[in-house]
C-alpha cells in the first residue's frame, strides 16, 4: 500500500508536480520545430499554470512562496522527465520525444492525483484532485492526438473513413 499523506502534503506534492509539467512543456514549445506541436506544448503549459493556481488555493505552506514567484523560479533540472527532454533536445525528433516523454508523465500524474484524492476528506480539495484527473486525461488525449499526427499515424476523425476505404 502507497504512502499515507497529510493534506498539505498532498497539494505540495501537486503543486511541484504541476510546476515541473509547465517548466517541462515551456522548454519543449521553446525548441519544437513543428508550428501545430508547439501551440499544443504551450497551451498545455498555460493548463499547468491554472492547475498551479487551483492547487495553490488550498496550499498553507510557505516553501513556495506566492503564486508568482513561484511559477517563474527555475527549473528543477534534476526532475526526471526534464533530464530525458534536454537529452532528446540534442537528437532529431523533439516534438517525437517531448510528446513521448509527456504521455508518461501525464500518465503518471493520473495515477497520483487518482491515489491522492482517495484520500482527501475535505470535499473542496478532494474536487480540485478531482477535475484535475480529469483535465489531466484531458491533456493526455490530445498529446496522444498530436503524437499521431507527428507519427502520421491515421488521426482518429479519419479513422471512420479509413475503416470504410
Amino acid at each position: 500500500m502507497g504512502k499515507e499523506y497529510t493534506l498539505q502534503e498532498a497539494i505540495s506534492l501537486a503543486i511541484k508536480a504541476e510546476k515541473d509539467s509547465m517548466d517541462f512543456y515551456r522548454r519543449a514549445a521553446s525548441v519544437a520545430k513543428n508550428d501545430r506541436a508547439r501551440k499544443v506544448l504551450e497551451m498545455l503549459a498555460n493548463e499547468e499554470v491554472g492547475h498551479l493556481k487551483a492547487f495553490f488555493v488550498h496550499y498553507k505552506g510557505s516553501e513556495f512562496g506566492d503564486l508568482t514567484s513561484y511559477i517563474s523560479s527555475p527549473v528543477d533540472t534534476k526532475n526526471p522527465a526534464y533530464i530525458k527532454l534536454e537529452k532528446a533536445i540534442h537528437e532529431d525528433f523533439i516534438e517525437q520525444k517531448a510528446l513521448e516523454l509527456a504521455l508518461v508523465e501525464e500518465k503518471h500524474c493520473i495515477g497520483q492525483y487518482t491515489q491522492l484524492a482517495q484520500g482527501v476528506i475535505d470535499p473542496s480539495v478532494r474536487a480540485v484532485f478531482e477535475r484535475v484527473v480529469k483535465e489531466t486525461q484531458v491533456h493526455y488525449d490530445l498529446i496522444e492526438s498530436e503524437y499521431a499526427h507527428i507519427m502520421g499515424m491515421v488521426h482518429e476523425s479519419d479513422q471512420d473513413i479509413f475503416v470504410r476505404e
